[in-house]
């Protein structure tokens, strides 16, 4: 999953992005409105987090020009302002939800996880493909039951596939989720996290989950199940 986080204080956010790469998203990040908006519609976003108040560009105004781009992700209003028409201006705007500073860490990942849920880009707290198993809350894999031992990209690979189950995933898309934007996106090394997952949760070759779609990407093969 891929965050966008736009606020002016920069103490505050590195402070979110570092709770968001923590819970393993892909995180971009700007200080200020113009450049907010530049990211917000033409990088892939899975969910922004938006401060009103931004130079360059008020947030709400970055919010709008976002949803009049065609842009429907999940958006989380951040606001110091007591001002109850500031809150329902930037709903108004196309925001789906508000925090107020200050808030306490986990609340701000509850209402991020509880947006992506509502709007289906985070379906389920545990996504469950036959005996595959990701809990995204703790983000830990299993197998048959059995926690299986991912590296950071590994697990962002699959569970990216796994919310996606049975969808065509080009490697670009799979690269853009996975990366913040200024890594160095190698395609290539999509292959290897692939190779990998497959020798993980197949090692006798039975299940394969992962099929490989010459010249198009990736699809996980397994049927979505429920929690």
């Amino acid at each position: 999953m891929r965050a966008l986080v736009i606020e002016d204080d920069l103490t505050l956010q590195q402070q979110i992005q570092t709770m968001l790469l923590q819970s393993g998203f892909a995180v971009d990040t700007s200080s200020e409105g113009i450049d907010g908006l530049f990211q917000a519609t033409e990088y892939p976003v899975d969910i922004a987090i938006v401060d009103l108040g931004l130079p360059g560009l008020s947030g709400v105004d970055l919010i709008q020009k976002t949803r009049e781009a065609g842009r429907d992700y999940p958006i989380l209003i951040l606001t110091a302002r007591d001002n109850w028409q500031d809150k329902v201006e930037g709903l108004e705007a196309g925001a789906d939800d508000y925090l107020t500073k200050p808030f306490h860490p986990e609340e701000l990942m509850a209402r991020v996880r509880a947006l992506l849920r509502r709007t289906g880009r985070w379906t389920l707290s545990r996504l469950i493909c036959g005996p595959v198993q990701v809990d995204s809350a703790e983000q830990r894999v299993y197998l048959n039951g059995d926690e299986v031992s991912l590296t950071a990209y590994e697990y962002r690979v699959l569970q990216y596939l796994m919310l996606h189950a049975g969808e065509v995933i080009s490697k670009t898309t799979l690269t853009d989720h996975l990366y913040d934007e200024d890594n160095d996106r190698d395609t290539n090394v999509i292959e290897v996290f692939v190779r990998r997952l497959r020798t993980k949760l197949d090692p006798d070759g039975m299940l394969r989950p992962i099929e490989t779609l010459r010249g198009r990407g990736y699809r996980f093969a397994l049927d979505r199940g429920a929690d």
